[in-house]
């Protein structure tokens, strides 16, 4: 019987079904940040239960770090899951590790996820590690507590979805663009109850991370989890990380690898086709990640409630432009846009230029590792030189729960996945871009069109 590639892994790592008719998923890896660490540690002591595989499980500070230089490196929610970690014997990227760095951009770095497992974690971007063909799954606290103790997850068998990207991407056209103008295609609600594969040649053309940037994303518009099946461009990426295995493990992982794509004639619950040749740099109008268009496009208007609302809060008219629209502070950042070849787009715009006056401008890598090697490269004087404030790993600005956040009215334009009201502080408006069309707005000091701010070589 034909089979996707969702279906080889499910079927795999199935142990049972429970009587109320959810399904029981053997978790490979399980990852835990520390927004959720200290109350699972704590139902655990008073249920006086363990965790089930020390092994498998990783725990990871990013949350709530500080990342400007030189501030304490505490929270509360950081000590209390030291402690617990400690107390359990897990693995913990501390804060002060040299691998510390966001959970999904950690996980993968450190061969955590791999092509083939499955992975539970308490933030609903787990789904970004789909792009090894790593099957992840976001979860709440109760399941997150569950998982520890049994490494077992009771799910609902979801339907499945394959969005195929056709054709090639333009100049100054990235991962980002492709998920935002999905979602503004297919709405906030279109992947609900789906598991979704993206394919297609675009796909294949991506590298990695831009593979990473996608998934990130899924969630945004209702995805249940998702996956790129691994290929070539997987198998080397992974090769050598610190947990993938080695040697005749290695030889025998790979040959599995190979074998897990879909097969020609595996049939879905629904198909999109999506043709990336039309699809211009995005950038969001709204309150929410569908309310986006093409830099080159007018704000849409209507007398929807949604849309009037969104419109007001975000200080825009409809039928106006976005490009022009003066910004006060950009961050590059986040689990969708913080890996080096995020930073090293940016820096390509960034280049012998200047941060326009009056805009308060960071950049935020998404792993110490990532930090290290953009330093090699020079990434980070690049961005200092041109105004930029170059911070230590962290989620920062994404969600605010470390003190990042702007000020009352002010304009961003953020590589995040959210745009939701006061998301990144009160009354703070935010616009999702690529790190290329962030980089090139903090310069400008107003959005614009990063095609026309791309170094000559790749114009």
């Amino acid at each position: 019987m034909s089979q996707t590639l969702f279906d080889k892994i499910w079927d795999f790592h199935h142990v049972g079904t429970r009587g109320d008719g959810r399904e029981l998923l053997y978790i490979d890896r399980h990852v835990v940040h520390e927004l959720h660490a200290p109350h699972a540690f704590h139902e655990l002591d008073a249920n006086k239960h363990t965790v089930r595989r020390r092994d498998l499980t990783l725990v990871v500070q990013d949350h709530t770090v500080p990342t400007r230089s030189g501030m304490p490196l505490r929270s509360a929610h950081i000590d209390a899951t030291k402690l617990g970690a400690q107390k359990h014997a897990v693995s913990l990227v501390d804060v002060e590790s040299p691998e510390h760095g966001i959970v999904h951009v950690v996980s993968p770095e450190l061969g955590i996820a791999l092509p083939g497992l499955t992975l539970a974690c308490p933030d609903s971007h787990a789904s970004t590690v789909g792009a090894l063909g790593c099957l992840a799954f976001g979860c709440g606290t109760t399941e997150l507590v569950h998982v520890l103790s049994t490494q077992v997850m009771a799910l609902t068998r979801p339907r499945q979805m394959r969005v195929n990207f056709t054709g090639r991407l333009a100049r100054g056209v990235g991962a980002k663009d492709l998920a935002l103008h999905l979602i503004r295609t297919v709405g906030v609600d279109a992947g609900r109850g789906h598991a979704v594969e993206y394919a297609g040649e675009a796909i294949r053309a991506l590298d990695i991370e831009a593979r990473m940037t996608l998934c990130n994303m899924t969630i945004e518009w209702g995805g249940r989890t998702c996956l790129i099946a691994p290929d070539e461009k997987t198998i080397e990426w992974v090769r050598g990380r610190a947990n993938a295995p080695t040697g005749a493990a290695w030889d025998e992982a790979v040959a599995w690898w190979r074998t897990l794509p879909t097969d020609a004639d595996a049939k879905f619950d629904r198909e999109i086709t999506v043709d990336c040749s039309q699809v211009a740099p995005q950038v969001t109008w709204g309150t929410d990640p569908s309310q986006a268009i093409g830099v080159d496009e007018p704000v849409p208007g209507g007398s929807e409630e949604r849309t009037t609302a969104a419109l007001a809060y975000m200080g825009i008219e409809a039928g106006a432009p976005l490009a022009g629209v003066p910004v006060d502070r950009v961050f590059i950042g986040s689990c969708s846009n913080s890996r080096l070849p995020d930073l090293r787009a940016a820096a390509a715009v960034v280049r012998d230029r200047k941060v326009a006056p009056g805009v308060k401008a960071i950049v935020v890598p998404g792993s110490s590792t990532v930090k290290r090697e953009a330093e090699r490269e020079g990434l980070d004087r690049i961005f200092v030189d041109a105004g930029f404030e170059w911070r230590n790993a962290g989620c920062s600005m994404c969600a605010g729960a470390n003190g990042d956040v702007g000020q009352p009215g002010e304009r961003v334009v953020s590589t995040t996945n959210r745009n939701f009201e006061n998301r990144q502080g009160r009354g703070v408006r935010t616009h999702l871009a690529s790190a290329e069309m962030a980089a090139a707005a903090a310069l400008a000091g107003y959005i614009v069109d990063v095609r026309d701010w791309l170094p000559a070589e790749d114009a």
